[in-house]
């Protein structure tokens, strides 16, 4: 399929000059070869080598991106049909369409709305990604002062007009956060090609339901410059959403097929009122190869399990979601408070440290490096044992804050309990409550 590492290695001019953002030229070949970057990102190489490379080292699906900052958008560079194979790398954007038929009042206070939903989950910032400005009111000027609300919030934004004049004032509105064009069709496909490259924007193509037809658009797009392409298969019902962004994936990453190479972009509600259905079809687009998933019901509840579920999906199966090992005051702790230890998985953590809060009794939370396995599984594997907790005790300051010389243990390995006290002479080994639900009532009966 494609070339090595050390094949491409040769290839590439050896200076090690870092300026494609990898320490060597080595590394950056070995990305090359994973197909995770592109040859563009080299400013050395030689049109000769490039011309060898630049087929066989591209993403098969290229990496697109929408918006700036914080709500900034990428898509695209997978090189899986399963997360098991290896992970998925970009995170679907969430985005919610808006009319631009609202006065000015009702869409700024909806974009706020939207702008303003965070939640947190293991430590991590969650929100939707921006919204779609639909040209529902047919005037060029009225969109763009709409576009231009929407970019002040912070958030991306998807331009929606088949109208190249609309667009283009969308467009002006939007310069500097690399708004997504939607879209492309057989009717204005060279209109929008010119105004893709005009202002250096990412276009979609909208197709018929038919995959041949839109690959054949893609590459009429791509040989008028317009290279940063999102595919919209124009399928909306549950069936064929699944088979159209399945093909494309697939004829993507096996047969290396350039002319779908794009990330997808779907639209749960176009075709129901229902937001558990509209949530459900975004569910299916999360997992199965959406790069920008566009809703039209703003439903804090459905947000809430799609964020989940989409951190679940793109979280690296070889890497779980850890926090740092160290010594953690929970609500202000003295010499003397309760003295807690788990492992430094993130969701363990976290239950810990929420239980903690719930309590109200302030607490030392002393967390020991478990490679991010969970209490039992890092038991199991011999990474949360009775030498790893003696020697966070003996190196992370527990001796120089805490006064006493108590520590609780996860009730779950309540057997490393004797080994513990031979590792910590002089300590006394607590065995807390099995679940974290059980620790403010287990820390009440020391108060």
């Amino acid at each position: 399929m494609g070339l090595s590492g050390l094949v491409i290695y040769k290839l590439l001019p050896k200076t090690n000059c870092k300026e494609c953002g990898f320490p060597t030229c080595l590394a950056f070949a070995m990305k090359l070869a994973a197909r995770q970057v592109e040859l563009s990102a080299c400013p050395y190489v030689s049109d000769e080598a490039k011309a060898q490379l630049d087929a066989a080292s591209a993403p098969p699906i290229r990496l697109v991106t929408v918006g700036a900052g914080d709500r900034k958008v990428e898509a695209g560079n997978e090189t899986v049909l399963f997360r098991h194979e290896k992970t998925f790398y970009h995170q679907p954007g969430i985005f919610y369409r808006l009319g631009d038929d609202a006065s000015a009042e009702d869409f700024a206070a909806q974009v706020q709305e939207i702008a303003d939903y965070q939640i947190e989950r293991v430590g991590i910032a969650m929100n939707a990604s921006g919204v779609v400005v639909e040209n529902r009111s047919g005037d060029a000027a009225t969109f763009g002062a709409r576009v231009d609300q929407a970019v002040k919030a912070g958030l991306a934004v998807i331009l929606s007009s088949e109208n190249p004049a609309a667009i283009e004032a969308g467009l002006k509105a939007a310069q500097g956060v690399a708004p997504l064009i939607y879209a492309a069709t057989e009717d204005n496909w060279e209109a929008m090609a010119d105004l893709a490259v005009r202002f250096k924007a990412p276009l979609a193509v909208k197709g018929n339901g038919d995959l041949d037809s839109l690959a054949a658009l893609a590459e009429k797009l791509d040989g008028k410059g317009a290279q940063d392409l999102v595919l919209d298969p124009g399928v909306r019902d549950w069936a064929g959403s699944l088979e159209a962004a399945t093909q494309v994936r697939r004829l993507a990453i096996k047969k290396n097929y350039r002319a779908l190479g794009y990330p997808i972009i779907v639209f749960p509600g176009a075709n129901t009122d229902d937001v558990e259905e509209e949530a459900l079809l975004a569910s299916q687009g999360i997992a199965k190869y959406a790069g920008f998933v566009v809703l039209d019901h703003f439903d804090p509840a459905a947000l809430y399990a799609l964020l989940t579920l989409r951190q679940n999906i793109y979280t690296d199966p070889q890497k779980p979601i850890q926090v740092s090992p160290g010594l953690y005051e929970i609500g202000n702790p003295r010499p003397e408070s309760p003295l807690l230890v788990t492992t430094n998985f993130s969701l363990t953590y976290f239950s810990v440290a929420g239980e903690l809060e719930a309590s109200g009794i302030p607490a030392w939370l002393l967390i020991t490096d478990s490679e991010g396995m969970s209490v039992l599984t890092a038991w199991a594997a011999g990474k949360f044992d009775a030498e790893r907790i003696a020697k966070a005790v003996n190196t992370m300051g527990v001796l120089e804050k805490v006064a006493h010389r108590k520590i609780i243990i996860p009730g779950m390995v309540s057997s490393i309990s004797g080994d513990l006290e031979e590792e910590l002479p002089g300590w006394q080994i607590l065995v807390g409550p099995r679940e974290a639900i059980g620790i403010p009532a287990f820390l009440k009966q020391f108060a």
